[in-house]
């Protein structure tokens, strides 16, 4: 009888499983899927879902919401822009926020998203960072910001934070030889370097190379963003007040400002080992971030609910970390020209201000309309040419829209 193609192929796989080890070629080893879909995290065509399930890629530490919310006051809903959807969907919005003289007048859920999803913050972590520092000045447990960083973590003496204070690092003036540029390849870059072994593998703690890298410039005299100052700050408020970070922040910060949820940093190793990642590793609901950019707006105050106007951050602080110095501007993001601690000037309105993060992740205070705007993004990466400026557009059609 003929033997026909299926019979033939089933014979072929009987033949090779039944040849002797030394005739096989090995099995190839299969790369840890952990570390294969952290470094995916990042591609366009996944990352609406990577930045709502962060917690389950990462080592992460909780940072717990107290017994008491504070529930967000709800307005008369705002009518959106005529072309809302489309500028939605062209600056890759995963969800927005709109919360108008203290309550919130519009909210969007998009890609399946949904209200108790934790999206990340990637680089809004900074601002939030930069709210702990004042925190732990109000406590004192730093005793001032122009104290060197050195002064809370003796490991930085000898190296290019040696002598740099707690404010240059607030403003990104530290002057260490760090470019937040992002090669990966035969030769990548320190931020690169950083990036595959801190975050992607856990063999390294993110803030470590901080006691080694060199100085590029004296601390103050020059702008630089740097995510690795940032990790200094965390270091420095790890040492300071003698709690980890998602510990300090759930009982200084997040309780009292009566969060709806849990949420959590991002750590560069498991516990024990590893620090929350202070300078991109923050996740929380919409309204959470909503619940902060509304504090900022109110200049640490929370007027919602049972708070009745607590003061949890210092009006000062909030007074001092928004004052904006000028820099020069990249060409590429001329608008972006000055900064605060931790946080941007955004655009020219009067007094407005934004934290920023990766891939399109902001909290947008305009204390001229008393308006916040948070926008939850997948931009892919690299960044598209433009996005900024019309997510920025688009956030002034919304105010104005307001104002009517």
């Amino acid at each position: 009888m003929r033997m026909t193609f299926a019979r033939r192929l089933i014979a072929a796989t009987l033949a090779a499983t039944c040849l002797p080890a030394s005739a096989q070629s090995p099995a190839p080893t299969p790369q840890d899927p952990v570390i294969a879909m952290r470094q995916h995290w990042l591609d366009a065509d996944i990352n609406s879902f990577n930045f709502r399930n962060s917690a389950q890629i990462f080592e992460t530490r909780t940072v717990a919401r107290g017994p008491e919310t504070w529930p967000l006051a709800t307005g008369p809903a705002a009518a959106m822009p005529a072309d809302y959807d489309g500028w939605a969907r062209r600056t890759f919005t995963n969800a927005l926020l709109v919360i108008h003289d203290g309550k919130v007048v519009f909210e969007d859920y998009r890609n399946r998203t949904t209200p108790e999803d934790r999206f990340i913050s990637f680089s809004m972590a900074k601002t939030i960072t930069a709210l702990l520092v004042g925190l732990a000045l109000e406590d004192g447990k730093i005793a001032s910001i122009d104290d060197p960083v050195s002064k809370y973590v003796p490991e930085l003496n000898g190296g290019g934070y040696e002598g740099v204070s707690i404010r240059h690092v607030l403003q990104m003036r530290s002057g260490v030889a760090y470019e937040e540029r992002y090669d990966f390849g035969a030769n990548p870059s320190l931020a690169a370097q950083i990036h595959m072994n801190a975050i992607v593998a856990n063999t390294e703690r993110f803030a470590d190379r901080a006691r080694t890298i060199g100085r590029a410039t004296t601390p103050g005299s020059r702008f630089n963003y740097a995510t690795l100052d940032t990790a200094v700050l965390g270091w420095v408020l790890e040492r300071a007040t003698g709690e980890k970070l998602a510990a300090y922040m759930s009982r200084r910060l997040w309780q009292p400002m009566g969060a709806e949820a849990d949420g959590f940093f991002i750590a560069d190793g498991p516990v024990g080992v590893g620090r929350e990642l202070s300078g991109m590793g923050y996740n929380a609901r919409l309204r959470d971030f909503g619940r902060i950019g509304l504090m900022l707006l109110n200049k640490g105050r929370v007027n919602l609910g049972g708070a009745n106007g607590r003061q949890v951050v210092p009006a000062s602080w909030i007074e001092q970390a928004t004052t904006m110095v000028p820099f020069a501007p990249n060409a590429a993001k001329p608008t972006r020209d000055a900064y605060g601690f931790q946080i941007w000037k955004l655009d020219d309105e009067p007094g407005a201000y934004s934290a920023i993060g990766l891939a399109g992740q902001f909290i947008y205070v305009n204390p001229a309309s008393n308006t916040v705007i948070v926008k939850l993004s997948h931009f892919p990466n690299p960044e598209p040419a433009g996005v900024v400026d019309e997510t920025v557009t688009g956030f002034h059609a919304i105010i104005a829209g307001l104002k009517k």
